[in-house]
């Protein structure tokens, strides 16, 4: 069906710490004054991508999953939901601290297809920027305490951050964005969260925020355990790309082109989001200019594709 990239329209969703950064860096359009994150390649129900190119133009990532499955190698009978959510977030105020279930006790509980472990890029960060990943209770009953007693400036864990770095956030690590830091998340497809602390924040109705401290407790990882990550590196003509990550869930990349690359599609699909600087791809006789924001998929069937220009992408797919 396409011999294209499958181009997605980013789905622009407003939080109380969100800022303009989404606009100011990417172009893209909002009728927020705090749009926190965009949904730039998403098949969830709470904020599916339209598809803006090509024979689908017009409908949505969810429809073409269901109704064209063979764009992503899916079996028709199965059931299963569009596996990964891929967001832009600007961090414009600290974010609440929260975790997430894994797979098992979202769908026992939550009745939902899918956990949540989550990566971060980070594509912008003030000087002194930092997040809060992990907590430095040993013990369920040091945690649970910690957490009834607000103790929050011992038990989280707080790390600086800079530009280019990158962090994993497996289901069960209790963590936080901070203030002034502007990401590139892959995650699976969920939006269960669990939230544990809000800085005394209040919604658009001037309500506190409901926090989620029973169902935390049940789903923190603990003790903490950082991960380790490893990143390989290999140059395929005039590109370089860094794996960052291969988990049971997605493999994440950083690609850096600076000139010419011919490749073929050796996955499913692909999902690209494009971070920086601007080029093409093209496919059979037909090319696409690409630039920074602009965000797609390489589907089932395209067989061989060429990238030229000086870009660089945050590329990922299932695991």
């Amino acid at each position: 069906m396409y011999q294209e990239p499958i181009f997605l329209e980013p789905v622009m969703q407003e939080r109380i710490w969100g800022g303009q950064k989404l606009q100011e860096l990417f172009g893209y359009e909002s009728l927020y004054e705090r749009a926190g994150e965009a949904w730039v390649i998403s098949a969830h129900k709470h904020g599916p991508s339209k598809i803006i190119n090509g024979p689908l133009q017009g409908k949505t990532l969810i429809d073409a999953w269901e109704h064209h499955g063979e764009l992503f190698n899916k079996i028709y009978d199965s059931n299963e939901a569009y596996p990964l959510l891929i967001k832009i977030l600007d961090a414009n105020d600290d974010l609440s601290v929260q975790v997430h279930p894994d797979d098992t006790y979202a769908q026992e509980v939550e009745h939902e297809s899918y956990g949540k472990t989550e990566c971060w890029y980070v594509l912008d960060a003030e000087p002194g920027a930092e997040l809060i990943l992990g907590h430095h209770a040993e013990t369920k009953e040091e945690l649970n305490q910690m957490i009834d007693q607000g103790d929050w400036n011992q038990l989280l864990k707080r790390v600086p951050v800079a530009k280019g770095d990158f962090v994993h956030v497996p289901s069960g690590t209790i963590h936080a964005i901070g203030k002034g830091i502007v990401i590139l998340e892959t995650q699976q497809s969920s939006d269960i969260t669990y939230r544990v602390y809000d800085y005394e924040r209040k919604d658009s109705e001037g309500n506190k925020r409901e926090l989620h401290l029973e169902k935390a407790k049940e789903v923190t990882m603990v003790p903490h355990q950082d991960v380790k990550i490893k990143p390989s590196e290999e140059v395929q003509e005039d590109l370089s790309i860094r794996k960052l990550i291969e988990t049971g869930y997605f493999t994440v990349y950083h690609w850096e082109i600076q000139g010419n690359v011919t490749k073929l599609l050796d996955k499913d699909f692909l999902q690209v989001s494009v971070v920086e600087g601007t080029g093409t791809i093209k496919i059979g006789d037909k090319k696409f200019t690409i630039e920074k924001g602009s965000n797609f998929i390489l589907p089932q069937g395209i067989k061989k594709y060429e990238l030229e220009g000086n870009a660089e992408c945050i590329v990922s797919h299932p695991s």
